[in-house]
């Protein structure tokens, strides 16, 4: 279990607290009719009921949700339709691969719900929070990290959809307009900057999975990154800045292994600075990669239960990105599987009746009849034993925010300035590519796409791709399956009951 009890077990107070759920009694208490000053009676209600806001969080990483719509949009991970039938969902996927995103796609509108939720939730506790008469010394620095929280998942709606619906007044009963997304970045901005001096600077156990000021300031530095695509200003001075804050912190720093960051418990991680935590029991039915991405003879190598869907593969392109002594490439699962044990694994062919070594191959021959054994697939985050979907999930926490995300943004934004000379021998930054077995970068080393595939292969799987290839001028390029597209492919459409339900909102071009 984590340090941080309240909000790992947020969960449990949907129960305590008596939020609606999908299926309600008729005869239950409706709290929302109950008034503030008797909703809350201690310091510590107040903590669970933020805890609410956080807990929104843990659908980011789900089959249908902003990860997956990012991802395989991106020349990342894909899923093709299998030799077998299966994993088509009525084009959904391929819709999103090849950038012919429609406006009732599931997936689409799933990723929307994520990012609405969270802010209506955060409106919610913000409210709740200011209006209880309940006194600690931590009110005012709960009320900061919901409003920086609420601007995160502003961000998240800036970047994916651009011109959104906008409120932060959650007892406004009106339809919310849709603002422009100059107004959003502005918003954004100011938001962090009039709450950051009141969050926690250096982070602590009981702080864990909370905004801190490093994570406001990460938020920042990257709202600043991508400025001048987004508003068209440049920003990049700011970004260096706001990178500086968190570098003075003194707070993180690079591990001497990458894969220490998506270990089974990475809670001791230096480098991470905001994590969504995730528990077998509290996070159930949330973190379940092992199941998105393995065949199911993977169980001899991990002692996993159930099927598995063997659903999401590493395009073949993006694998080729890693030179072969690149230690990140273990990030994927390729070549001969071993059981526990450490032996060879194969597999009896159903048709002949023989075995066969069970083989992960990066290459797919054909994006429409994927064999169960291409593609290769991806254990970034370590498996632990015995998981089995809708049991026991993945106890990773999943990663947001990184140093090495704040040294790169650093690094990218001096480089956009004729800069990068500055930064390219700080020890941090070298270590990045040191600790993967490489030389570290040079300034020679940073082209466009040079920097893009860095970018690509240290951030591999973290919801980094989509944007910087965006930002890079790569995403409206041809790739694998996908075929050149229009810079209004840069947004997804707002999904079509969002339309339908207000009429306030004007559809992305």
């Amino acid at each position: 279990m984590k340090t941080l009890k309240y909000f790992l077990c947020a969960v449990a107070a949907v129960l305590v607290l008596g939020i609606p759920s999908s299926c309600t009694k008729l005869d239950e208490k409706v709290y929302s009719d109950i008034p503030l000053n008797d909703f809350f009676h201690n310091e510590k209600d107040v903590l669970m009921n933020a805890g609410r806001a956080y807990t929104k969080l843990q659908h980011f990483p789900e089959e249908f949700s902003l990860w997956s719509l990012d991802e395989l949009a991106s020349d990342e991970m894909v899923a093709p339709a299998r030799d077998d039938g299966m994993v088509w969902d009525n084009g959904r996927w391929n819709e999103i691969q090849k950038h012919q995103v429609t406006s009732t796609n599931k997936i689409l509108s799933y990723a929307w719900t994520f990012v609405f939720e969270g802010i209506s939730a955060c409106n919610e506790v913000i409210y709740e929070t200011e209006q209880s008469p309940i006194q600690f010394s931590e009110k005012d620095r709960v009320v900061a990290e919901i409003k920086v929280l609420r601007a995160y998942f502003y961000y998240l709606a800036l970047d994916n959809w651009g011109n959104i619906p906008f409120t932060i007044d959650y007892t406004d009963k009106n339809l919310p307009v849709q603002k422009d997304r100059k107004y959003v970045f502005n918003y954004i901005e100011n938001e962090v900057l009039t709450n950051v001096s009141k969050l926690k600077d250096m982070p602590t156990s009981d702080y864990y999975g909370r905004i801190t000021q490093g994570a406001a300031y990460t938020l920042l530095a990257k709202l600043y990154l991508n400025a001048q695509e987004w508003i068209g200003v440049d920003k990049f001075q700011a970004a260096v800045d706001a990178c500086d804050k968190v570098i003075n912190l003194n707070a993180y720093s690079i591990e001497d292994d990458y894969f220490t960051n998506f270990a089974v418990h990475n809670e001791n991680s230096k480098e991470n600075i905001f994590v969504i935590p995730m528990n077998s029991i509290y996070t159930k039915d949330r973190f379940y990669w092992y199941t998105l991405t393995l065949n199911d003879a993977s169980r001899a190598t991990f002692g996993f239960k159930g099927g598995m869907w063997d659903e999401f593969v590493i395009e073949p392109d993006f694998y080729t990105k890693y030179a072969d002594n690149d230690l990140r490439r273990k990030s994927f699962l390729v070549g001969q599987q071993k059981d526990a044990d450490g032996n060879d694994i194969y597999v009896k062919n159903s048709s002949t009746g023989q075995l066969e070594p069970f083989i992960y191959t990066y290459t797919i021959d054909n994006y429409m009849a994927r064999k169960k054994w291409e593609g290769a697939r991806f254990c970034k985050y370590a498996y632990q034993n015995g998981l089995e979907y809708d049991v026991t999930d993945m106890e990773n926490d999943f990663v947001i925010f990184r140093y090495a995300d704040v040294l790169y943004t650093k690094l990218e934004a001096l480089w956009r300035m004729g800069r990068a000379a500055e930064m390219i021998n700080d020890p941090g930054l070298q270590k990045i590519r040191t600790r993967a077995g490489l030389q570290p970068l040079a300034v020679g080393d940073l082209t466009n796409d040079g920097f893009l595939d860095e970018l690509g292969r240290e951030f591999v799987l973290e919801v980094h791709r989509r944007q910087d290839m965006i930002r890079f001028g790569a995403w409206t390029k041809s790739w694998w399956n996908k075929p050149v597209t229009g810079p209004n492919d840069k947004l997804f459409p707002i999904p079509q009951t969002v339309l339908n339900a207000n009429h306030n909102i004007v559809q992305n071009p």
